[in-house]
């Protein structure tokens, strides 16, 4: 639940750690919030183009390429995200930086996050580049399938170095709160894949032959490349950024910074292998229910993670209010901000909520032309529903926990909640309860678990903040 609204109190005089601008009315503090996360959310949305674009694109060209983008693209995201996220541990580090008034250490530390992006791509090339086959053993495909995976993931190990490089500029333009910039470079991205993509899947080019799948693997590759030197040259020119010096030197990697890096970041990103590899293992339980059952579970999960958008954007632009401020020492304020944050993300969740109960029924039958998948999804997307404002509420107090540099208790609650009761208690409740749910028990898993992560989170976030306050 979201902790009480009334700020945590303390033994000594209000006065001693109050700035007279922490004041702020509550309506201010969500304007500030809502003014950062939309060119966020915009972003996400963005970056869910360019996996539609290829599922169009290839699906259109060859059912088994189309196969094969499914099965490689998900172990590719899968690692990208899981190395991406070691990589926001830039986030706090910046932010508090940034509130502080250190100027001169964001631009060093920026520095320090790209050569752990340099050596963190080289964690992921080696197996992609290498051994793609036994990245794909587990899904057994057809040999003819096999095969264009293997070329899909080995042009994609080209793009993992530019797509983790565009993530740290990414955390850093956040944290500083010029998200915008990068924002357009977001949309110019997906724009620009989307028409390459269709030129070399298809051969759409005079004298170019179809490529497939692996086309759409290499225009990825040289979008994100260009995404990142575009990215670069934004944050080396804009006034915005330009006072932090990032590229104004450069030293060899520091090894105090690269161990506070690691620090925030291995947990952070071990927490969003956990989310994902809790959806990938609960679609391959469900893929034992039958291919309606299956259907329904997709068509819900793709809604579940457009939802997700949405609380995932607010809780980074609460983040970055709640580290700027601890950076300056207003813990007030702080508290104030991730207060603010909760109860934005929570209403906010309530409407959508009430949206996907509403519309269920059409938008299963818009997702699909099968009753018996789009009655399964409509069933399930009353999970959503419920869901929706849980993961709301963990995300944020998460997000608010990982801006005080605190990120391996938040891991450890993740993998008890996403992994211990979402994934072990909805298999019981799939297949071994005395009335067995089928699909719906790992919704209903779901469900509780991200009750009893927003319960542990936000709880969590409390004892921080009351921690801190008593230490002024």
């Amino acid at each position: 639940m979201i902790p009480d609204s009334r700020p945590p109190q303390d033994d000594h005089h209000p006065q001693d750690d109050r700035h007279p601008q922490d004041n702020c009315r509550p309506q201010d503090l969500v304007r500030r919030i809502l003014g950062l996360a939309w060119p966020l959310l915009v972003a996400q949305f963005v970056s869910i183009g360019m996996m539609v674009a290829d599922t169009l694109i290839v699906g259109h060209f060859s059912t088994a390429h189309l196969a094969a983008v499914a099965v490689a693209s998900g172990i590719y995201v899968t690692l990208a995200l899981a190395l991406g996220g070691v990589l926001q541990a830039l986030a706090p580090i910046v932010g508090h930086h940034c509130g502080a008034g250190r100027i001169g250490a964001i631009g060093a530390d920026v520095r320090q996050g790209l050569w752990l992006t340099l050596f963190l791509a080289g964690l992921g090339i080696l197996p992609l580049g290498l051994f793609p086959r036994e990245l794909l053993a587990p899904a057994r495909l057809e040999p003819e399938v096999e095969e264009i995976a293997v070329s899909y993931l080995r042009l994609m190990a080209f793009a993992l170095p530019a797509n983790l490089g565009y993530r740290a500029f990414y955390a850093v333009a956040a944290a500083l709160g010029h998200p915008r910039p990068l924002m357009y470079v977001s949309c110019a991205e997906t724009l620009t894949h989307a028409l390459l993509a269709w030129c070399l899947v298809g051969g759409h080019l005079p004298g170019l032959a179809p490529l497939g799948a692996p086309g759409a693997a290499l225009s990825q590759a040289l979008v994100n490349l260009g995404s990142f030197v575009c990215c670069g040259v934004l944050l080396a020119r804009l006034p915005c950024f330009r006072p932090f010096g990032i590229f104004s030197r450069w030293e060899k990697p520091a090894r105090s910074a690269q161990k506070e890096l690691l620090r925030l970041g291995v947990p952070t990103g071990f927490s969003y292998l956990v989310e994902i590899s809790a959806f990938t293992l609960t679609a391959l339980f469900i893929a034992r229910l039958g291919a309606e059952a299956v259907g329904g579970h997709r068509i819900t999960a793709n809604i579940s993670a457009l939802a997700y958008m949405l609380p995932l954007s607010l809780a980074i632009a609460t983040a970055t209010q709640v580290a700027q401020a601890a950076g300056a020492g207003r813990e007030r304020l702080a508290w104030a901000f991730a207060r603010a944050g909760l109860v934005t993300a929570c209403v906010a969740s309530v409407v959508m909520a009430l949206f996907w109960f509403q519309f269920r029924e059409a938008i299963s039958r818009l997702a699909t032309e099968d009753p018996q998948v789009a009655a399964v999804a409509a069933a399930l997307i009353f999970y959503i529903a419920i869901y929706q404002i849980f993961d709301a509420i963990q995300t944020v107090a998460c997000f608010s926990l990982r801006a005080y540099k605190i990120s391996f208790l938040p891991l450890l609650i993740h993998m008890g909640a996403f992994w211990g009761l979402g994934l072990g208690f909805g298999y019981w409740l799939a297949f071994h309860a005395p009335v067995p749910q089928g699909v719906a028990g790992f919704w209903q898993a779901a469900v509780a678990a991200t009750l009893l992560a927003a319960l542990l989170l936000g709880g969590l976030l409390l004892w921080v903040v009351r921690k801190r306050l008593a230490s002024r």
